[in-house]
């Protein structure tokens, strides 16, 4: 009988530390809800967890950007029911002057009200904002505005030295620019083309044809122009000038949770010129006549603008289905990984707490042991 060494109870107290661990792991996974609390519970699991839940989060806020393209379609398509609205009353006043039971005073007043709608439809066009972003005067969309003004380049005798670019419109967009020598892409490094930025590339050899891209937005997400040099331009000549104007023709609205998953919504000018009003005076029968066809023309372009409009409306009612589809899924998928199974996880509970009352018991048995030594001292 030793008592320096209680094997017994070391044992013992050894099962009892396991047991008690194991039933605070799982009074955590009760209060919590999840099985993955820490990397340690399931590495794997945690990983395909985080990455599901950017998804679901990214499919989730994709759901609210379509509803919010909604909104905004459906701001746009009213105010062009208005639209439509004025031009009918336009078409009935055409048609009344065009009749000569009309004397002049009375086209004088028809034209007094044809010119008043006429200014009511600029109205609707340069007022109508969603956001603060105008919606129908043409403007909607354009991200990137470039305008150059005689950008002038320097070079080499076989290749571009470097490019000056005037009349950036903003820093605040992301341009990029690459030479092409023929054998081989540089890309010029410089400023931020907030002003007047000179980019310098390297001094490439090779194949004379050449070609100058410059790139608006992440990886030319808004367009790109190329300028294409041909043989005879093997060597370019200082004071070289490019002319060139660039804009984005649609807004992008993000309806996915990766990259470039984006809708384009396009919106064109409703203002008055642009739907060939400007111009008509309905004072005179044969001015009015002409009115009636020009009208009908202006009519038919709302028409067109509203059906797109209408069509990616019920695209983004189809979409947002789709999306919450997903996200519903993917929501599922994440449960079974990292939710725990409360019924599976009680009866752990229930038996590791039974055993920790158990090694307690015995523990309380193992230390005693030894006692029986004190009977041989007697």
């Amino acid at each position: 009988m030793r008592i320096n060494n209680n094997i017994m109870a070391m044992n013992t107290h050894r099962q009892y530390a396991i047991n008690n661990n194991n039933v605070a792991k799982s009074t955590e996974r009760l209060s919590s809800g999840y099985k993955i609390n820490r990397a340690g519970d399931d590495a794997a699991g945690l990983a395909i967890s985080e990455k599901m839940r950017a998804q679901i989060r990214g499919l989730n806020m994709a759901s609210k950007n379509s509803q919010d393209a909604i909104s905004l379609v459906q701001t746009a398509e009213g105010a062009l029911t208005e639209t439509h609205s004025i031009l009918q009353r336009m078409n009935e006043l055409a048609v009344q002057s065009a009749s000569d039971t009309n004397e002049g005073i009375d086209r004088n007043a028809l034209q007094d009200e044809f010119d008043a709608l006429r200014s009511e439809i600029n109205d609707i066009a340069n007022k109508t904002t969603f956001n603060n972003k105008k919606l129908l005067d043409g403007s909607f969309g354009t991200i990137a505005t470039v305008d150059t003004t005689n950008s002038e380049i320097q070079a080499f005798d076989n290749g571009i030295k470097s490019i000056k670019f005037e009349g950036f419109a903003s820093s605040a967009t992301a341009y990029s620019i690459a030479y092409d020598s023929g054998a081989g892409t540089y890309t010029l490094s410089g400023g931020d083309l907030a002003g007047n930025e000179v980019f310098t590339g390297a001094n490439p050899t090779g194949a004379a044809a050449k070609s100058l891209t410059i790139s608006f937005g992440a990886n030319g997400q808004y367009g790109s122009v190329t300028f294409e040099f041909d043989a005879t331009h093997a060597a370019f000549t200082d004071g070289d000038t490019l002319d060139f104007t660039v804009s984005q023709a649609a807004a992008k609205v993000q309806t996915g949770a990766n990259e470039a998953e984006t809708l384009d919504i396009s919106i064109g000018s409703m203002q008055s010129d642009d739907l060939g009003l400007d111009t008509l005076d309905i004072s005179t029968r044969d001015g009015a006549s002409t009115a009636i066809t020009s009208i009908q023309t202006a009519i038919n372009t709302v028409s067109t603008q509203r059906a797109k409009l209408g069509a990616i409306q019920n695209r983004l009612d189809h979409k947002i289905n789709n999306l919450d589809t997903s996200a519903e899924n993917l929501q599922a998928a994440e449960s079974r990984i990292r939710d725990i199974d409360m019924a599976q996880e009680m009866t752990k509970f229930t038996t590791e707490n039974i055993l920790v009352q158990a090694a307690t018991a015995m523990l309380a048995q193992a230390n005693s042991a030894p006692q029986n030594v004190l009977s041989l001292l007697k």
